[in-house]
């Protein structure tokens, strides 16, 4: 709630910049050098993509996950080990801990809090429910669990408002008659896709239960150590038998519990022995004193021949997992492959793990074999499927390896060509907008707002060189955009960055102004918060200054890298910050919260902005002839370009979702535990579509089809629906109407071109120009 406070205040600035319309004193041009010694800037120029190496000794596929530096931050940004968030029993490793995973509640708050390894999810019980038990809970909901919010009536459809699953049902428990109220939680082997709980009856006992908890696993081991083990439901069991033993030292139990759910129990002793576990109640199934071996627990909703399915893998589960990948040197073919490190016992099978909806649309034909007909349902992302298989192999063919700058459609590619009276059009709102004062605009204490204007001045400073060839303006607009920016990557700004040494990542120095450690300044970002929306900007700009002028880069590219690697550090290698600490190579998407204690877990409001940072992050590496993160980028964009398909953005015959949601066209915000169809800044529906539109760039094309955005248009913003956009106030206004050029780009073109345009239209991340340039170019005039 505190959190959902703190950004309802705070976000409410999407409304509109209030400097957006402020002109400022026109400066006298020159020219800006290049290494050669001539002017950067041309009427001429044609930005296009850069070749990808062919010489010999590359590989065919260019590797994704190289590492972009070693080094420590730029000596600008200093160091501070007094973050707000304490490592709450967290074990020492090598590398920095991510902030923005699913396991995060496991070292925040109370620690109680679920965490969604998809499709279970499991909990510390902390001594609560029927059981009473202090052991690790675990649960999955079905569809018929879920509790869904009033109808909106205004949209077609009358789709709900939100759907939320239980939390706190406690259908299986692994615990041990030593865990009591002096039972701690400690974690170790934190990594992007996996991490080690780990119960002990007291701090430095000997004795204890770790549970590996990997994103997809297809079953639940418990590791004891020299316990009692007992397995409990809160749900009460009905009926545990015996099953027999899929292979030596494997015993099998089936317990049926009083909601009717069958759940598997294997136990592998490590003596070997039948453990003859006894049910001495309807909460409670205990095994021997002084135990030790693995305890594992699958949810079967297939009867006898899920039964067959899960003893072929009982006794190995994954322990850790990691991602490799690259992209061919055409561009036009990414494979990219999650290997699960299997361990367990030697009699065990191979792995059998739950792939997501986008996963099975994405897996290589060589995978097919391995694809089973068990599926369980998610909290929010469709059905999960059972796969046997310890390595994924992924293919992704829609790559906008291509885009630029400029324009983008996949029809018509880059447009860097217009009409004279597109471009007379273009150059009247310029001549205005890049005179405005730009320091005013950028100097500001939010890494958010402050980057979205810095993008948007980047953005006209390109239009104008670029495409309206009015070279001179660009020089004058470029040489204020500088610096502005210099401000920035000199760290002089309001609230200058600093390197957290606690959790290794570069944060706003906001929340260390006072005591109060105030965790909603500038949107959370010194708690790791929607990094990837605050950086994406920053990086967008810099890859155009440095496009236009080369000669920048020398004194800025560390600091820019910086920000990349503190939100996707592509390698291990690099000990300063996190693996991929934004993008969920397993979701297919990023997560924005931070180091943030929640019911419901990890979620994101956004799809634009998170699009945004990986377009930011494919033209920055295009610019400084970084080949790995170039591609990296447009393997992130066709990634997600996927899975906001499936997830959402929902188009009518959208499969995933629940039917009688999907009407509200994008989720809102998504959570790993609930989906709800609102923005934590206002309720209003132009701010809820428009949240996943802002901001409007040549990747917008492509991550929003045709289809989608008439659905969505006619549904919400035609003069005869519910929002109309003609109707809608302030910068939302100017958004609706970029949105349009996906579909209708003559219309779009003719709302900013008209005499009477407002610029209170417009966002504080947007300019005419830019709109003027993107439905022209969209229209092809």
């Amino acid at each position: 709630m505190v959190f959902s406070r703190l950004k309802q205040r705070l976000r409410s600035g999407h409304q509109g910049f209030p400097g957006n319309t402020g002109s400022g004193a026109s400066h006298t041009p020159y020219s800006v050098p290049s290494p050669s010694g001539t002017s950067s800037l041309s009427s001429t120029a044609n930005f296009s993509p850069r070749p990808y190496p062919t010489a010999t000794g590359i590989a065919h596929l260019i590797d994704v996950f190289q590492a972009i530096d070693t080094r420590p931050p730029p000596s600008q940004i200093t160091s501070r080990s007094d973050h707000p968030v304490p490592r709450l029993g967290i074990a020492t490793q090598n590398n920095p801990v991510s902030t923005n995973k699913f396991y995060a509640n496991l070292f925040l708050g109370g620690q109680t809090q679920g965490v969604w390894t998809h499709p279970y999810s499991v909990a510390w019980s902390h001594g609560s429910g029927n059981a009473r038990s202090w052991g690790m809970s675990i649960s999955q909901i079905d569809e018929d669990q879920r509790a869904y919010g009033p109808q909106n009536p205004a949209i077609p459809g009358a789709p709900v408002q939100y759907f939320i699953n239980p939390i706190g049902i406690q259908s299986i428990i692994l615990s041990a008659t030593e865990l009591g109220e002096s039972t701690v939680l400690t974690t170790d082997g934190l990594e992007a896709f996996s991490v080690n709980a780990n119960l002990q009856p007291q701090k430095s006992s000997g004795s204890s239960i770790k549970f590996p908890l990997v994103q997809g696993m297809g079953i639940v081991t418990g590791i004891y150590t020299d316990l009692q083990p007992t397995i409990q439901s809160s749900v009460f069991f009905r009926n545990v038998a015996k099953s027999g033993s899929p292979r030596p030292g494997i015993f099998k139990y089936t317990a049926t519990l009083e909601d009717g759910k069958e759940w598997l129990i294997y136990a592998l002793p490590s003596n070997s022995q039948d453990p003859s576990f006894n049910l001495t109640s309807n909460t409670l199934l205990q095994g021997p004193h002084s135990w030790s071996g693995l305890i594992q627990i699958a949810r079967n909703p297939a009867g006898a021949p899920g039964d067959a399915v899960f003893d072929g893998s009982a006794g190995a589960y994954a322990a850790t997992a990691k991602v490799t990948g690259g992209v061919s040197t055409d561009g036009t073919t990414a494979t990219y492959q999650i290997s699960w490190n299997k361990a367990g016992s030697s009699t065990g099978g191979p792995l059998l793990m739950f792939a997501l909806p986008h996963h099975l649309s994405s897996f290589d034909p060589s995978m097919a074999s391995t694809v089973t007909n068990i599926c369980l349902t998610t909290t929010t992302k469709g059905k999960a499927t059972a796969v046997i298989a310890n390595n994924w192999n992924l293919v992704e063919t829609n790559l906008p390896t291509d885009m630029g700058f400029s324009p983008w459609s996949s029809a018509s590619g880059n447009v860097t060509h217009f009409s004279s009276n597109t471009i007379s059009a273009i150059v009247k709102a310029a001549s205005s907008e890049v005179n405005q004062d730009m320091g005013a605009q950028t100097n500001l204490n939010s890494m958010y707002y402050a980057g979205k204007a810095l993008s948007k001045f980047a953005t006209i400073v390109y239009t104008i060189n670029n495409i309206a060839n009015e070279t001179s303006l660009a020089q004058q607009g470029l040489s204020n955009l500088k610096a502005a920016f210099t401000l920035f990557t000199t760290n002089r700004q309001m609230f200058p960055l600093v390197y957290d040494t606690v959790w290794g990542g570069v944060v706003s120095s906001a929340s260390y102004r006072d005591k109060t450690n105030d965790a909603g300044a500038d949107f959370g970002n010194t708690y790791y918060n929607d990094h990837h929306f605050h950086y994406g900007y920053f990086i967008h700009a810099a890859a155009i200054v440095g496009y236009l002028d080369p000669a920048w880069l020398a004194e800025n590219k560390d600091w820019v890298n910086t920000l990349v690697r503190d939100v996707a550090n592509p390698s291990p290698d690099d000990n300063y910050f996190p693996f991929s600490r934004a993008f969920d190579w397993f979701h297919g998407h990023s997560f924005a919260k931070g180091l943030f204690e929640s019911g419901d877990s990890k979620d994101q409001e956004s799809t634009s902005e998170d699009a945004m940072f990986a377009y930011a992050l494919k033209m920055w590496g295009r610019v400084i002839g970084d080949v790995s993160m170039e591609a990296r980028g447009n393997l992130m964009l066709s990634i997600l370009n996927r899975s906001f398909q499936h997830y959402f953005l929902l188009e009518s015959d959208n499969t995933v979702q629940p039917t009688n949601f999907i009407g509200n066209k994008v989720t809102g915000i998504l959570f790993e535990n609930k989906i709800d169809h609102t923005t934590y800044f206002g309720g209003n529906l132009e701010y809820i579509q428009g949240i996943h539109m802002i901001p409007l760039m040549p990747f917008s094309a492509f991550i929003r089809s045709k289809r989608f955005v008439t659905e969505e248009w006619d549904a919400y913003f035609a003069e005869n629906a519910v929002t109309a956009a003609s109707k809608v106030a302030g910068g939302w206004k100017g958004l609706l109407y970029a949105n349009l050029a996906l579909i209708d780009p003559r219309t779009s073109f003719d709302f900013f071109a008209s005499d009477s345009f407002n610029p209170g239209w417009l966002d504080g991340g947007a300019s005419r120009t830019w709109y003027l340039a993107f439905a022209a170019g969209l229209g092809g005039f």
